[in-house]
């Protein structure tokens, strides 16, 4: 028994201090969001959990006294601690998938309320019939096991109707995929324990499929961080030099290349009138436009921002004709998603492009060459007093 709590209490360790150097870079980040403290807060209540299993799996092994005040209290540590798993990924998922209204008192009572509920009863029935918990010879009786699992069955279920309906919702199937996963996550948690149970129960597996599950999404928003710009959900610069390195994203075979350069005209007019919050609401409204265009075509494409108000485009297509009308469906997306957002003004975009040719070229120069054109389409919109701050 000396043997199996050393292995078990070193593993439980080893994925507290896991989970500790991710708490530990999220609460150095500069970009501390809602949903990553959500993800903070799940961290916290796995460490908590690992740390009351290797003190139960001590008491299991007779390291420490096993008698009715060890077992009650490490048991209903556990039970705590596993509803707080599972209320703090729900916390979570509903920060992800912006969830509305989900920060008012009354929702946070009613995503609350099971867990009252079922605490109240648990401390009832100990009082008034603890037999029913706990047996004489201290052994857990199913009605304990019941109450444990219970809350987080819930919390769950309530986890995958935000996610699934999300999903169904998304055509993207990349984004379809990512809600999906968001949402099986506890399942596949729930089955790390039921394998311990069944076959391993000497073995922490549970521990080691928390740690693990949690460590992909840590990565995960990592390379997120990496590659994504925060407010657009764009690619970032950096990424643009990562996609551009590799030449076989340049050329598509059957395609011509082309690089369209755009940013919003007057966009200094939409900070000084209406405030900076509302120029970032327009940078959201434009970069939507794009991936709202560009997830209706079946081509392969690059969508990043460049910089500031400043985007860029790196379409493969048949012809020039194709590219006019992706120009055409993005002035029309903008504009229809301002009179849905009910912007007080419209966005208007310069957009310039060059085709990239592959022998006596290079992006740079392409680049350029868009750049270029974008500000002569500036000049042209200027001269046909199509501004950005246009109030309706």
């Amino acid at each position: 028994m000396s043997d199996y709590f050393i292995y078990y209490t070193e593993s439980n360790i080893v994925c507290i201090i896991i989970f500790s150097i991710m708490l530990l870079h999220n609460l150095f980040s500069v970009d501390r969001q809602e949903k990553q403290i959500k993800y903070d807060y799940a961290l916290v209540a796995f460490m908590l959990y690992f740390l009351t299993d290797a003190i139960w799996a001590s008491v299991l092994a007779g390291v420490l006294p096993k008698n009715r005040f060890t077992v009650v209290a490490t048991n209903f540590a556990n039970y705590l601690l596993m509803a707080a798993i599972t209320y703090c990924w729900l916390e979570y998922v509903m920060a992800v998938e912006q969830q509305p209204h989900r920060n008012r008192a009354i929702n946070k009572f009613a995503v609350l309320f099971p867990f009252l509920v079922s605490t109240a009863a648990l401390i009832v029935t100990w009082f008034v019939s603890p037999g029913t918990l706990l047996n004489d010879a201290l052994e857990l009786q199913p009605a304990y096991h019941l109450f444990l699992i219970g809350v987080p069955i819930i919390n769950i279920v309530a986890v995958l109707f935000f996610t699934v309906r999300k999903a169904l919702k998304e055509e993207n199937p990349i984004e379809r995929r990512r809600h999906l996963y968001i949402g099986f996550f506890p399942l596949m948690v729930i089955l790390g324990g039921l394998a311990q149970i069944l076959f391993l129960p000497s073995t922490p597996i549970f521990c080691f499929c928390c740690t693990i599950l949690m460590l992909i999404f840590f990565v995960r928003s990592m390379d997120i961080q990496i590659s994504l710009d925060p407010l657009t959900g764009l690619n970032n610069r950096g990424q643009l030099i990562r996609y551009v390195s590799q030449k076989g994203n340049l050329y598509v075979d059957g395609s011509l290349t082309y690089v369209i350069m755009l940013d919003v005209n007057d966009f200094k007019k939409i900070n000084d009138s209406f405030g900076h919050a509302e120029g970032d609401r327009a940078l959201v409204i434009l970069a939507d436009s794009l991936k709202t265009v560009v997830r209706n075509r079946n081509t392969p494409t690059f969508l990043g921002r460049f910089g500031g108000d400043e985007f860029i485009i790196i379409a493969h297509l048949k012809n020039e004709d194709a590219l006019k009308e992706l120009i055409r469906e993005i002035r029309e997306e903008i504009a229809a998603q301002c009179r849905a957002a009910g912007t007080p003004y419209q966005i208007s975009t310069g957009i310039g492009y060059s085709e990239l040719r592959q022998e006596q070229d290079s992006f740079q120069m392409c680049m350029q060459r868009a750049d270029q054109n974008l500000y002569l389409d500036k000049e042209r919109c200027k001269r046909s007093n199509q501004g950005s701050v246009c109030v309706v």
